[in-house]
């Protein structure tokens, strides 16, 4: 759905919305059987405790069935955005083939509200105004002035400017206590 008005840096919603999402962390990642995952499972495969209504099978005991990695992950709220805004509430349950590019489009959505969260905690240091500009800065290079769609996000350069959000957050360990 590209071409509409994005929201700016700070309304962004980073609280993940299951009930609006295609089950995107459930189907795209892999994970590998140790203390966080109980079995293994390739990427693209689905996750056995995945439910036909999107939801786990497994939800209210994942912990003590051995999926504490599905308790303690969060897609900041991407998962949502990349079902209905990216992908316009298309799912790979209808299309297969879209599997992959939601997982691409997701990988890289993650680590943009990923780097937002940590600006968000930043700007409630006490930043000089240069600071703040800077701050700024980066948030605006990680909002785009049209709604995300996968051409964007596959060409969004996430690698060097997670690098310059790293580098500039560094320079401000002398103003946590």
């Amino acid at each position: 759905m590209s071409g509409s008005s994005f929201d700016p840096v700070d309304t962004i919603n980073l609280e993940p919305d299951c009930s609006n999402c295609a089950a995107l962390c459930c189907a795209v990642f892999a994970f590998d059987k140790s203390e966080s995952f109980g079995i293994d499972k390739a990427a693209g495969e689905v996750c056995p405790n995945l439910s036909a209504d999107n939801g786990c099978s497994i939800f209210s005991n994942r912990a003590e069935r051995g999926f504490q990695g599905c308790v303690t992950y969060t897609c900041y709220g991407a998962g949502q955005r990349i079902s209905q805004e990216v992908f316009g509430g298309l799912s790979w349950r209808g299309n297969p083939a879209l599997m992959h590019r939601m997982g691409a489009a997701l990988s890289v959505l993650r680590r943009i509200h990923e780097q937002i969260v940590l600006l968000r905690a930043a700007r409630s240091l006490p930043l000089t105004s240069d600071q703040l500009a800077e701050l700024e800065t980066l948030e605006l290079k990680l909002t785009p002035e049209r709604a995300w769609t996968e051409t964007s996000l596959a060409e969004f350069p996430i690698e060097t400017v997670s690098l310059e959000v790293s580098t500039w957050l560094r320079q401000l360990r002398g103003l946590i206590s």
